[in-house]
C-alpha cells in the first residue's frame, strides 16, 4: 500500500523527528547528570537515548522518500538540573504514551497500515517504561535517596572479573567469592 500523501506518512515523520530529538536531548541530559555527580542517572539517560535512536530507525524505515511537510511542536533548548530534566523527559514520554502514539496507531489502522499501527503501539509500551523510570529517578532525587538505600544492594558480577576491576569495586564493598561468581554486598 502506498504511504505517500497519507496522514500516516506525516505521523511517521513527526514521530521520527520527535524520537531523533529526544535522543539528542537525553544525551545532553546525561552530560548534565554527570556534571552533577549522578553517574547512574547519566547512564540511564544515555541508554534511553540509544533506545530512542532505535525507535526513530523503525519509523524511518517505513518512509518512502521525497519531501513531506509536517507541523509539529517540540521541546526547545532547555537543559535544566538533572531533576528538571527527569521531569521534562517523563512528561515527554507520558505525552507519547497517552496521546501521540495511540493517536498515530489509530490513524494508521484506519488508513490500512496495520504493521505501522503495531509499531506505534509497541513503541508506546517502551515509552511507558521510560516514563516510569524517569518518574522513579526524579522521586529518588526529591526524597534524597539517590546515594542511599534502606537495605544493602546485592550485585552479581560475571565470572572472570579482572583483578584490576575488582580492586576498583573493593573500596566501599565487602566482597564474597563463591566458585566463579563474585557477589558484592554494599553497606551504607
Amino acid at each position: 500500500m502506498n504511504l505517500k500523501g497519507t496522514q500516516t506518512e506525516k505521523n511517521l515523520l513527526a514521530a521520527f523527528a520527535g524520537e531523533s530529538q529526544a535522543r539528542n536531548r537525553y544525551s545532553y541530559f546525561a552530560s548534565q547528570a554527570r556534571k552533577e555527580g549522578y553517574e547512574q542517572i547519566a547512564a540511564i539517560f544515555a541508554e534511553t537515548a540509544e533506545q530512542e535512536k532505535e525507535h526513530a530507525k523503525r519509523e524511518f524505515k517505513f518512509l518512502q522518500g521525497g519531501e513531506v511537510e509536517i507541523t509539529a511542536a517540540f521541546p526547545a533548548g532547555v537543559i535544566g538540573s538533572t531533576l528538571e530534566n527527569l521531569k521534562a523527559a517523563a512528561a515527554g514520554e507520558h505525552y507519547e504514551t497517552t496521546e501521540m502514539y495511540p493517536g498515530f496507531a489509530e490513524v494508521a489502522e484506519k488508513e490500512g497500515f496495520d504493521e505501522i499501527a503495531e509499531v506505534f503501539r509497541n513503541i508506546a509500551v517502551a515509552e511507558k517504561r521510560h516514563e516510569d523510570r524517569y518518574v522513579a529517578l526524579a522521586k529518588n532525587i526529591t526524597e534524597g535517596r539517590v546515594f542511599k538505600r534502606e537495605k544493602p544492594i546485592n550485585i552479581c558480577f560475571k565470572p572472570n572479573l579482572a583483578d584490576f576491576e575488582a580492586e576498583k569495586i573493593v573500596e566501599n564493598f565487602n566482597i564474597f567469592l563463591a566458585k566463579s561468581i563474585v557477589f558484592v554486598v554494599k553497606y551504607d
